[in-house]
C-alpha cells in the first residue's frame, strides 16, 4: 500500500524585490496583449523566450523583439504527484517545457488536456489565454498549454533542445 505524501508546515519567509529589465519588462507586457514576444542574438541568431537581455552563448546584447507562436512542441515533461500549497490542481499533473515556434529555447508551464499517461514528448501545444481583462504582466496570463490535434512532431525537429 502506497503512503500518502505527507505535508507539513514550515515557517519560512523570504521577502525580495526584484526588477524585470527591459526585455523581460516587455515580454511581461506583451502577455497582457496575448502576444509572446523573445529576443534575437545578433551573432548566433537564436531567439530567447523570455528575453535574458545577453546571449548565454556569445555573451552578447540581444536584439530587438521577435514576436513568437503561442504554439509549440511539447520536448520534456514531468507529471506532478506532490500538491503545492498554493495550486488547488487535482493531481496527478503535467508541468513541461514548450518549444514555441519561433524560439530556439524550451518555455516552462503546465500542460492539460489529455490524461497524463498519454502526454509525451513531440506533443504539439497550443497555449489557452486567460481572457483578456483578467491578464496580469505573468506567466499566469497564460492558463496551460493544450494539444493541438496536430501530428507529433519530429524527434529530429526538438531533439537540440531537450
Amino acid at each position: 500500500m502506497k503512503e500518502k505524501p505527507r505535508v507539513f508546515p514550515a515557517p519560512v519567509r523570504l521577502e525580495y524585490r526584484a526588477s524585470a529589465g527591459r526585455g523581460l519588462s516587455r515580454f511581461l507586457a506583451s502577455l497582457m496583449e496575448g502576444r509572446i514576444v523573445g529576443q534575437r542574438c545578433p551573432l548566433c541568431a537564436k531567439v530567447y523566450v523570455p528575453s535574458r537581455g545577453a546571449c548565454p552563448s556569445c555573451g552578447v546584447a540581444l536584439g530587438g523583439d521577435v514576436a513568437v507562436s503561442d504554439t509549440g512542441t511539447l520536448v520534456s515533461f514531468c507529471i506532478v504527484n506532490i500538491p503545492l500549497a498554493d495550486r488547488s490542481l487535482p493531481l496527478p499533473y503535467v508541468y513541461g517545457s514548450v518549444l514555441l515556434d519561433g524560439a530556439d529555447i524550451p518555455f516552462p508551464h503546465l500542460l492539460q488536456g489529455l490524461p497524463v499517461e498519454e502526454v509525451r514528448m513531440g506533443l504539439r501545444v497550443r497555449a489557452e489565454w486567460v481572457p483578456g481583462g483578467e491578464r496580469t504582466p505573468s506567466l499566469e496570463s497564460i492558463r496551460c498549454f493544450r494539444p493541438t490535434g496536430e501530428p507529433d512532431a519530429p524527434f529530429e525537429d526538438y531533439q537540440e533542445h531537450l
